[in-house]
């Protein structure tokens, strides 16, 4: 049996054809070859054209049947991967109406903002574990408020992931966990949120159909079949947002398990068996894969906008003509600490664990006689690091304790440095695993198609490529520290 994963990125769209009995990845390809613009026609807006997600998939999947290495007939099932947030709206033609808001996009803030006082913030987060936020339903909101004329034109609003589905199928659907993470999902009476609906006065026949996470979304259309070169009739049986699929492709399922990524953003994500939220919503608790209103399994999540986008900003700036790989290589030429240079990634869009604030990213402590180009990347990624433990810190306040963080072994933990220096920091080991999201979609398939009993079933095989030891956390920990506080004045300097 054949399963393929589709990861709906912000970079990059992904697709990998995994044989389901052994997981052995047949045909792997993405799509654009460069990183994938982000729309930002004002400040602290980011916006994405859906139909080019569909072109990217398109091409992407082209290439994998490209290798000749499976027959595409032979594919049973469909799993689709997305990046979490966004906002898709649609008329009734099933029509885009205009781009998607997408998960960095900080138009909605205030909005948010108001909902929780107005509402009450203990009722917001007993209900929705969450503060409204710059999240989906905020930007729905933002919508209604700014742009009346398309709001007026909505016949359903939908998750980039849902809207992979809808040209996949031409049915639109969404799941508890998609609704939780837009904070529309009522965790007491586990259905949608009445009390969101009923703040903005949003109609309730603009969501979609509720499905479970692995389960039936549809079946392949034969005009989509036709054009990804697919027999028609494959059932999509797995959706899921991009970080519980990462969990999920690691085999973080149950309470006190903890994933990491470290892609366009940076995010830690452990899970819970009880309802949990943090009073500052500095953390954000969504509906996990495996959860159910019989079995609580809660995904906590803590995100850092920018992370890996700052590593990319850095080589354009830097040195564009080389890989990654040759810039972690300079990098690791310079000692630990970066001779003091010190980097604050903060500069894509308002940082949730910092309050919604907006400060900018910063360089400190430049001395144009001492400091290299090999400095700056290594204080780059540095800085990455320390944001990651700042997180960290924040959810181990939250109840979240763990010795172990395990990741793919891919975007910035493909650089040693990174991966040694996160192990320092945060004096927590670091399980590296071959997987990303595309392959993780392609197994929640299986397990939604029922190849697999169930999710613990599907990785009972997995292990690590690698496990990463802290070496030298007590010199990291001062070097954290000294990292820290400039965070702190800059923060200061941000409320005065």
């Amino acid at each position: 049996m054949l399963l393929l994963g589709i990861d709906i990125g912000t970079s990059s769209i992904k697709v990998s054809v995994v044989d389901a009995a052994t997981h052995n990845v047949l045909a792997s390809a993405s799509h654009p070859e460069t990183e994938a613009p982000i729309l930002a026609i004002q400040p602290g807006w980011a916006e994405q054209n859906p139909e080019q997600w569909w072109k990217d998939l398109r091409n992407a999947l082209i290439k994998c049947h490209a290798s000749k290495k499976y027959n595409p007939i032979d594919i049973a099932a469909i799993g689709i991967a997305y990046q979490m947030h966004g906002l898709v709206c649609v008329d009734k033609h099933q029509q885009l109406l205009r781009n998607a808001i997408i998960w960095c996009d900080s138009r909605a803030v205030e909005i948010g903002n108001n909902a929780f006082h107005e509402i009450g913030e203990e009722k917001c987060l007993s209900q929705l574990l969450n503060s409204p936020g710059n999240f989906t339903a905020s930007k729905l909101a933002w919508v209604k408020q700014n742009e009346p004329a398309v709001y007026e034109q909505i016949d359903k609003v939908m998750l980039p992931g849902d809207y992979i589905g809808l040209k996949l199928t031409g049915a639109i659907a969404t799941t508890n966990t998609g609704l939780s993470e837009g904070i529309l999902w009522d965790f007491e009476t586990n259905q949608l949120s009445k009390t969101i609906t009923d703040y903005f006065s949003f109609d309730e026949s603009l969501f979609p159909n509720v499905h479970e996470v692995f389960s039936t979304h549809g079946i392949l259309s034969l005009e989509a079949a036709n054009e990804l070169a697919l027999k028609p009739g494959i059932p999509i049986t797995y959706k899921a947002g991009d970080q519980p699929n990462n969990a999920l492709s690691l085999n973080v399922l149950q309470s006190g398990e903890v994933a990491a990524t470290a892609g366009t953003s940076g995010v830690i994500y452990g899970v819970s068996d009880v309802l949990k939220y943090d009073i500052h919503s500095r953390i954000n608790s969504f509906a996990h894969v495996n959860h159910t209103h019989a079995q609580t399994r809660i995904g906590i999540l803590l995100c850092i906008n920018g992370a890996g986008i700052f590593n990319k900003w850095i080589k354009n700036i830097t040195g564009s003509h080389q890989s990654y790989a040759a810039l972690n290589e300079m990098a690791a030429t310079v000692q630990p600490g970066s001779d003091g240079l010190i980097a604050l990634p903060f500069g894509n869009g308002e940082e949730r664990m910092l309050n919604n604030k907006i400060t900018g990213a910063q360089f400190s402590n430049l001395d144009f006689n001492r400091h290299t180009t090999a400095h700056l990347l290594r204080a780059v990624q540095e800085g990455i690091v320390f944001a990651f433990r700042y997180g960290l810190d924040i959810m181990k306040e939250n109840g979240v304790n763990t010795t172990v963080i395990r990741a793919g072994n891919a975007n910035l933990f493909l650089s040693n440095l990174f991966t040694q220096a996160f192990a320092d920091a945060t004096n927590v080991s670091v399980e590296l695993h071959n997987v990303d999201g595309s392959v993780g979609a392609a197994i929640g398939a299986g397990i939604g198609a029922g190849y697999y009993k169930n999710a613990a079933d599907a990785f009972a095989q997995q292990q690590p490529l690698t496990v990463v030891e802290p070496k030298n956390h007590s010199l990291y920990n001062q070097l954290y520290a000294n990292w820290k506080t400039q965070l702190e004045q800059q923060l200061e300097s941000f409320i005065n």
